[in-house]
């Protein structure tokens, strides 16, 4: 297994050196797969007759991790939680580049419901995501709009038990007696009850008080709490969207949850657990069955939390493709004769929530008369694509002619911190350049690089010869979103009509 910095890498990582932040946590292997570490197969190809994968590490879920060896990484930052150091604030910033990439790529969801306009209704939303007033949907947002009305309710009419025990009660007040009551009577000085009870005249009776701490109020405290952290990190994370009817929803809801969580403080109720098993009120009391639906939810993203962090780069790469497709339908002449069927996923595995056949999408340019085909992790990726690592491609064919389909290699590496952009252009052109020497049926002379902006919109342009590498660092939401669809739609034109006179 070869560590590799970036994908385009020329040479890898030396012996005992641990992937850092930096890094894109990229490996190449030759021959079998390992069993015994932490990957998953992005692209599997042969080179002259040699076997070659490349394949992708998890972020660590610690600082560091091993198999391989990786070091120095931010730790994901528990919901709720205010940054307190430098390193906690580049993990916050880290989860909110994440869950704005996250945001893009779920989108796609709701634009599958009219399989006829997926791509405008996905244009149509990542439009609305270039507005940071307008702040992202989220599991929070919806629940502040749906469960504010039945939490409102459920405070009205917290469900109450009386339970029994035995206490000291006044003669004039005593309503029952059990076993142990009347034991404890017999046992004082007297012969009549009225002188058993002493100069106080109290006797040990049982009596009901009122008591709130029952399972379905243990998760409805749970649930406020759960609820007001992840309603402040979303908060946070969208400080530009004060002004929007969502930003306040939230915010709002965030403080009617702290509210009642400290009312139920006050009335001794405690904590449930997340294995807590529904008792008959909550499966059959409607109030408190909405609050426990949205408490498992919210406890099912803290989880699926945990795999997107590990498992970032992977969704980068989905958002990536995802933007590569919009910005060919947009293109004047483009019509897409072909889309793979798209599955969506209940839960993401390793970071990908959909998967989709090869090629995802195929345009046909009408008067240019050329084939436009979207690749994104090719089961056959043929030896250019297997030299240039590059585990997502355009495929260009020109039925009109008798030229060889060329293709565009696209990369999207991810990492924790910012490329520099430039060098990267040039390394990756050097690999263009040597993988000229090497014949094939294709021919690969362009490249792509889609990387994280880190809050800062780039777009550099490196070429030699026929040769050349557009790099383009993109955000997922604002203005870093705006400048770098506009990059790729003039990447796009720049590629597809190369040529045409």
């Amino acid at each position: 297994m070869s560590r590799l910095v970036r994908p385009w890498a020329g040479r890898f990582l030396d012996e005992g050196t641990a992937f850092g932040p930096g890094d894109s946590l990229l490996s190449e292997i030759t021959g079998p797969l390992p069993k015994d570490q932490e990957f998953v197969l992005l692209m599997q190809g042969a080179l002259q007759g040699q076997g070659k994968a490349l394949c992708l590490h998890p972020y660590p879920k610690w600082e560091a991790a091993l198999r391989p060896d990786r070091g120095g990484f931010p730790v994901r930052p528990r919901t709720g939680q205010e940054p307190k150091n430098d390193s906690e604030e580049i993990a916050s910033q880290a989860l909110g580049r994440m869950n704005e990439v996250l945001a893009r790529v779920q989108e796609l969801q709701e634009a599958l419901d009219e399989p006829s306009e997926t791509w405008p209704r996905l244009r149509a939303a990542w439009t609305r995501a270039q507005d940071e007033e307008d702040p992202r949907m989220a599991e929070i947002v919806r629940q502040a709009r749906d469960l504010l009305p039945v939490v409102r309710n459920l405070e009205k009419r917290i469900r109450r038990v009386l339970r029994r025990h035995r206490e000291l009660t006044p003669l004039d007040r005593v309503q029952e007696m059990d076993r142990a009551s009347m034991v404890w009577l017999s046992r004082q000085p007297g012969k009549t009850v009225a002188e058993r009870a002493g100069a106080n005249q109290r006797i040990l009776a049982t009596v009901r008080q009122e008591d709130f701490n029952t399972l379905e109020n243990r998760v409805f405290h749970s649930y406020l709490r759960l609820a007001a952290d992840v309603a402040r990190e979303w908060v946070r994370q969208h400080p530009n969207a004060q002004a929007s009817n969502r930003y306040r929803a939230v915010d709002s809801y965030r403080k009617v949850c702290l509210s009642l969580a400290r009312m139920l403080v006050g009335q001794s109720v405690g904590l449930a657990g997340p294995g807590a098993t529904p008792n008959y009120v909550l499966m059959q009391d409607k109030g408190y069955r909405l609050v426990y639906d949205g408490w498992i939810k919210l406890l099912q993203r803290q989880k699926i939390e945990d795999d997107l962090w590990a498992w970032q780069a992977q969704a980068w790469t989905d958002f990536s493709v995802l933007a590569i497709v919009l910005a060919l339908d947009e293109l004047e002449e483009s019509e897409l004769v072909a889309q793979s069927p798209i599955l969506w996923r209940d839960e993401a595995y390793t970071g990908r929530w959909f998967e989709q056949d090869r090629p995802l999408a195929v345009f046909w340019l009408r008067e240019t008369g050329r084939v436009v085909e979207v690749q994104a992790r090719p089961e056959a990726p043929g030896p250019l694509l297997t030299l240039a690592r590059a585990h997502v491609a355009l495929r260009i064919t020109d039925p009109n002619r008798g030229d060889l389909p060329r293709r565009v290699a696209v990369w999207t590496p991810h990492a924790m911190q910012r490329f520099d952009l430039e060098q990267s252009a040039e390394d990756s052109l050097e690999r263009v350049k040597q993988i000229q020497r090497f014949s094939s049926h294709e021919v690969l002379r362009n490249g792509l690089i889609l990387a994280p902006a880190h809050g800062v919109s780039e777009a550099i342009t490196k070429s030699h010869d026929n040769l050349r590498v557009n790099a383009i660092a993109l955000g997922a939401s604002g203005q870093t979103l705006a400048d770098g669809l506009d990059a790729l739609r003039a990447f796009a034109r720049s590629e597809i009509y190369r040529g045409v006179t």
